[in-house]
């Protein structure tokens, strides 16, 4: 059974062992797992995990499927290859218990859906080898709305009275119009977005949350009032298992399904190097619109909005209409035209944009704390600073690594 008292229609033998072996991967590996991912993609959920946990060995042609698919996915190959991540995963091994955290999910009446069951949504299909393995699902047993039905409203965790009133505002009005709302679930803005999406939705699943730890814990706590509202009007998800930490670099992965759910990601408020910048980075890479609020000049809780505006990123939105508007047919032609014009953000990958967010503007950093705030491989470090040392986005000074004053 489901919160909701809904029974739950059983699997057939070969999808239960999908569903398990998506479950054990989900905690073997971590979010956005490139090499991982490629795995599953090249030799199937269930043999990919025997190869995973060492109870099948991985042959060559199977080694060089992985390198392709990682190869076409602009990811490089320098200690992202099979045999790094089978030392990496190693550890994790003694852990796996999937059906414990399948029953784990039926104690809190949710479930875990993977791809093509009904529930799953079909816009994350867009994210190409980065879609997630497997969604922890607490909510409404239903099929997710199509994605010119879904808006992201993301921005400033300490957001301003003007940002409040504006979240509330356009996530009400989407509400009203048959929009679902798709957040994080963090303090502000993702708070106001949230809850104005419950006061005027009109729809069953008026807004989602993304979490970017396990959903059997209501993060932060001073939200979980607000998030069980969401569970018990919506939806609140997780590509992670049950009883996983919502770690710096679990936020960054999450904000990619945050953009890719949605046709249009709207940033409210955020600072010059919010965390919201990063989901929308994510959906400019998949082609979707992003949007911003134009705030004060003199408010720094706008200067990343601004940025956006300024870059060219954006397009400056005012009122629910006009969202709405890009979330339909006109704003996919918006999305079209902006890929036609060049940017030095052209061509890279997701790993790439993260590792750029994580890249300070006026300190260096080190290839061992950049790994940690990005949540990649110093391998990938390495590789994805040579990368954007390349474009001219990224400088190094006495083996350090800052952003350069290019901006893309």
């Amino acid at each position: 059974m489901t919160e909701h008292g809904q029974q739950l229609t059983p699997d057939p033998p070969d999808r239960k062992t999908e569903r398990l072996a998506r479950a054990a991967l989900s905690r073997l590996m971590e979010p956005q797992d490139a090499a991982g991912l490629a795995l599953v993609r090249a030799a199937g959920a269930v043999d990919g995990l025997k190869i995973a946990s060492g109870q099948l060995a991985p042959g060559p042609g199977l080694e060089q499927e992985v390198a392709s698919l990682l190869l076409d996915s602009g990811v490089s190959s320098a200690g992202a290859g099979l045999a790094a991540a089978l030392r990496r995963w190693a550890p994790r091994i003694p852990d796996l218990a999937p059906e414990r955290d399948l029953a784990t999910m039926q104690r809190l009446g949710g479930r875990m859906i993977i791809p093509g069951d009904p529930m799953w949504p079909s816009q994350l299909a867009d994210l190409g080898l980065h879609e997630p393995l497997c969604l922890w699902w607490r909510g409404h047993e239903m099929e997710f709305p199509p994605v010119r039905q879904v808006v992201a409203l993301v921005g400033s965790r300490d957001s301003t009275s003007y940002g409040a009133s504006v979240t509330g505002d356009f996530a009400y009005g989407l509400g009203q119009r048959g929009c679902a709302v798709v957040s994080g679930g963090a303090y502000g803005i993702d708070a106001h977005a949230h809850r104005g999406a419950l006061a005027g939705g009109t729809n069953d699943m008026p807004t989602i949350a993304v979490m970017a730890g396990g959903v059997d814990r209501y993060y932060p706590s001073g939200n979980e009032d607000l998030l069980r509202a969401v569970a018990n009007q919506g939806a609140v998800i997780a590509e992670v298992p049950p009883g996983s930490a919502p770690t710096r670099y679990r936020f960054l992965q999450r904000n990619r399904i945050i953009a890719a759910l949605a046709a249009v990601t709207v940033v409210v408020e955020a600072r010059w190097r919010s965390g919201a910048l990063n989901t929308a980075h994510h959906a400019e890479s998949i082609g979707r619109a992003v949007a911003a609020v134009p705030g004060s000049i003199h408010s720094a809780n706008s200067a990343g909005c601004h940025r956006l505006l300024r870059d060219g990123g954006a397009v400056c939105v005012t009122d629910v209409g006009e969202i709405a508007e890009l979330a339909g047919p006109s704003g996919e032609a918006l999305a079209r035209d902006k890929e036609t014009a060049a940017s030095d953000h052209d061509g890279l990958t997701l790993e790439d944009l993260i590792l750029l967010d994580a890249l300070p503007v006026r300190s260096t950093s080190s290839v061992e704390k950049l790994a940690v705030v990005a949540g990649l491989s110093p391998e990938s470090v390495r590789a994805g600073l040579g990368r954007l040392g390349l474009l001219g986005l990224a400088v190094s000074a006495s083996g350090a690594w800052k952003r350069s004053g290019k901006q893309g």
